[in-house]
């Protein structure tokens, strides 16, 4: 069975972890743990608790097709003093943290209870912060601080810098025969993983094809005005020169986004300056035209399957 690799965070990463297993791949997927909004901020301050957010999402992503917990794992609650916007699937994996442990601990219990097809790994064990320069010299402290930033953003550390890789998610990425990088946002989805000790060095090392997917649209602040060569640039300066083989495009000639999303410009212009390093450029219709941010989960996976 062919070995699929899968990277990033938020909610670009389980349309592709959907693909990926539907073909039959042994998938593992990576997922940042430098979240710090929402549900997953609050037990990451109230129990000390490594993000469980994007690791839920992922979970529920590759769970088996009868599970009858994965939409339980997704509930959120409404209401309730302490439990207001909580997910059920966050207080399992924190309930687990503690009963078993650790966090590795916690997604292998889940994983059980989700018969999830594949693996789930945090790229690191260690508590880390991002922290973000943006193009005003300001530093932004925080993931969530740095989605929202009001000023592009230039380069993102972490700290504590290069904390450990948790040792499987280099194992998997050696032994890959494909890797994919996002869709997910740019600055806070994706470059938290790089970031950690070994990985970036992993993904310039592996054999495996190395497929960036880049986003639809930017985000106001942390990728306002990128187009497709400066996302591959920003991945570039972050440890990826000579890692990627392939990026995947949105052709936003072919079908434009309303007037009031910007586009990631992938033109003739940044194919032929993407190209320039080596790389292979795909264009094609990917936009979801009901949320024109966003990706088309069906006309990802057919692009998708043609390169992997």
């Amino acid at each position: 069975m062919r070995r699929a690799v899968a990277i990033g965070g938020g909610t670009g990463l389980p349309v592709v972890l959907r693909c990926l297993a539907s073909w039959e791949y042994d998938v593992t997927a990576v997922v940042t743990v430098a979240d710090d909004g929402g549900s997953s901020g609050t037990l990451r301050r109230e129990l000390g608790v490594l993000p469980p957010g994007d690791i839920r999402n992922c979970l529920v992503a590759l769970a088996a097709p009868d599970s009858a917990l994965a939409e339980v794992f997704q509930y959120r609650f409404p209401a309730g003093e302490g439990l207001v916007g909580h997910a059920l699937g966050n207080l399992i994996i924190a309930a687990l943290a503690e009963m078993r442990g650790g966090f590795a601990e916690a997604i292998e219990g889940a994983s059980q209870l989700l018969g999830v097809r594949g693996r789930v790994l945090p790229s690191t064990l260690a508590d880390v912060v991002l922290f973000a320069e943006d193009d005003t010299g300001e530093r932004v402290v925080g993931q969530e601080n740095v989605a929202h930033s009001a000023a592009r953003v230039c380069s993102v550390h972490l700290e504590p810098a290069a904390p450990p890789a948790y040792a499987p998610v280099l194992d998997a990425i050696r032994q890959a025969d494909v890797v994919v990088l996002g869709p997910g946002s740019l600055y806070t989805s994706i470059m938290p993983n790089l970031l950690i000790d070994g990985v970036a060095e992993a993904l310039r090392a592996t054999k495996a094809r190395v497929i960036y997917i880049c986003n639809v649209a930017n985000q106001r602040g942390e990728t306002t005005g990128l187009d497709a060569v400066g996302h591959v640039l920003a991945l570039e300066e972050h440890g990826l020169r000579g890692a990627i083989d392939v990026v995947l495009v949105h052709d936003s000639d072919a079908a434009p986004l309303p007037d009031d999303i910007s586009p990631v410009d992938g033109g003739a212009n940044a194919r032929a300056r993407i190209e320039a390093h080596g790389i292979t450029v795909v264009v094609t219709d990917l936009v979801d035209r009901s949320a024109p941010m966003h990706h088309d989960p069906d006309l990802l996976c057919a692009a998708l399957r043609g390169l992997a």
